[in-house]
């Protein structure tokens, strides 16, 4: 039976503020937002053309002190999140000019050319544009 990852859940402190940021700064386009009763939401969003299907981010509210803990550091400190690119000079620049703060110049390695960034939380994310295979 064929399987793939559908969402990627990802602890927020209030849904709008994250959807601001992921959608009108990122650029990510939301999916869906489904009220499910006592303030919560099922809320998901993607990168713009992402492959219908794709993986997802699913913004989950933080529940009690333990989640809200956990805002931000899901990954221990490490990047956690990659979004990949065709156009990274482009899509760099537009970022950095809607204010998105990152961590580091851009630098080529053998696997592509890459920045890291920290969304509105802190959790780190790579922008990468894989290299071209011969």
């Amino acid at each position: 039976m064929p399987q793939h990852l559908a969402h990627v859940a990802l602890l927020v402190e209030e849904y709008d503020a994250a959807l601001r940021f992921y959608v009108d700064t990122l650029g990510f386009e939301l999916l869906e937002d489904t009220p499910l009763g006592g303030g919560k939401r099922w809320v998901r969003v993607a990168p713009p053309n992402a492959p219908a299907g794709g993986c997802a981010l699913l913004l989950a509210r933080a529940d009690g002190n333990r989640q809200r803990e956990r805002i931000g550091d899901q990954t221990g400190g490490r990047v956690g999140f990659f979004l990949h690119t065709n156009d990274f000079a482009t899509d760099y620049a537009r970022l950095r000019a809607a204010g998105v703060r990152f961590r580091e110049e851009p630098r080529r390695e053998p696997y592509g050319t890459v920045a890291v960034f920290s969304d509105l939380y802190g959790n780190l994310w790579d922008l990468l544009e894989p290299a071209k295979r011969p």
